[in-house]
């Protein structure tokens, strides 16, 4: 039986030079579609088992962020579920992994999938708790529909908190959070979300890119727009998922907004503000110092030493999403990241950053929040 290597196609993202060999499987990651962004990979090994594999992505060196891939360590599965870290090496532009598999089917990854499926299960578990209601807000260039999660009951008085998760699709980490956020959020009897929800409603998008997420991009939509560029000034021929949801969120208002990522390089959990805003206020800056404590004493996960230099007053990007909404709305705005790789500030040599660590994050950002509702207004 010969080995196969496949790109599923939900997510999935390889190009096979040569197979022939199992001891050099000759690889490479395919381009976001209308853009030259690469660095996401899946992909499946079939008919291997037992077979020591070096599987070799040659063109790793010229990727979008070919700085995250030293003491970068691949994910492998095969159920699906469960997604381990791997033996991998950099040099010279290739990113070298290399296993020997139980199975005869195993799956290699960037960091653990999460395709349309698991996208829909997700809306629907839910959709089953009797605060949810489900509105589509329109459609992406590929038809697949934009879903908005309305939780809780809007009421005057009640601060209106906007999250939002994977405008780069490559980014996954931000779909098991949303799902641990969605989890905690949805349980009546879990008395964190209870306070947030006496106290606000919660609109979240928990996935901002389907088309890119189906065709395993790394960063950008049908049209080869990366979201996070696009705040400014959506179009809905371009950026028609951010268009759909600032039109939104200029029906509801806005009182915090939450926008989750992933980052390549730094291997911690870290957020950015929206400092450089011309509207940035001493009141902005003290909630973020409070969301930044909060999430350092309940978590290890969690850290301030690293992150993204902050802009100097009035240079913001106003193009980011975090910037836009801080700016129009006089807001709390705060971007997320997580690693590709672990978070060094509480290391696991097995797993790395993994799947459940971020539904756990979701489910801390959550507890912080209903600790902080009442500010911030």
């Amino acid at each position: 039986m010969s080995i196969d290597v496949t790109a599923p196609a939900d997510g999935g993202n390889i190009e096979v030079l040569d197979a022939s060999n199992a001891a050099q499987i000759r690889l490479a990651i395919r381009p976001d579609g209308a853009a030259k962004f690469h660095q996401w990979f899946h992909f499946r090994v079939s008919g291997a088992k037992g077979t020591p594999l070096t599987l070799r992505i040659e063109n790793c060196g010229d990727s979008s962020y070919a700085r995250g891939w030293p003491n970068y360590r691949a994910v492998m599965s095969t159920d699906g579920t469960e997604w381990r870290r791997v033996d991998t090496a950099y040099e010279d532009g290739v990113l070298t992994i290399t296993h020997t598999p139980a199975s005869d089917s195993v799956r290699f990854a960037y960091f653990a999938p999460f395709g349309l499926s698991e996208q829909q299960a997700m809306i629907e578990r839910a959709c089953a708790a009797p605060r949810t209601t489900l509105t589509t807000l329109g459609h992406t260039i590929d038809g697949e529909p934009l879903d908005l999660l309305t939780i809780g009951e809007p009421a005057e008085g009640k601060a209106r908190l906007w999250f939002i998760a994977r405008q780069h699709p490559g980014e996954t980490m931000a779909s098991f959070w949303m799902e641990g956020f969605l989890q905690k959020l949805c349980d009546e009897a879990d008395a964190e979300a209870k306070t947030l929800l006496d106290k606000a409603v919660v609109y979240a998008v928990p996935l901002m890119n389907p088309d890119g997420a189906r065709r395993g991009h790394l960063r950008t939509n049908a049209a080869g727009t990366d979201l996070n560029r696009a705040w400014a000034e959506p179009s809905m021929d371009k950026s028609p998922e951010v268009f759909l949801v600032r039109q939104k969120m200029e029906e509801t208002g806005l009182d915090f907004f939450f926008d989750v990522h992933g980052d390549e390089v730094i291997p911690n959990n870290f957020v950015a503000g929206a400092e450089g805003i011309p509207g940035w206020s001493d009141r902005l800056q003290s909630l973020q110092d409070r969301f930044k404590k909060e999430m350092v004493d309940r978590t290890p996960d969690f850290q301030t030493q690293e992150g993204y230099p902050i802009p100097p007053a009035g240079k913001a990007n106003m193009a980011l999403a975090t910037s836009w909404t801080a700016q129009t709305f006089d807001a709390l705005a705060l971007t997320l990241e997580m690693p590709f790789k672990d978070a060094l500030s509480n290391p696991d040599e097995v797993y790395g950053w993994s799947p459940e660590r971020c539904r756990q994050l979701g489910r801390d950002c959550l507890g912080v929040m209903a600790g902080m509702v009442e500010e911030l207004r």
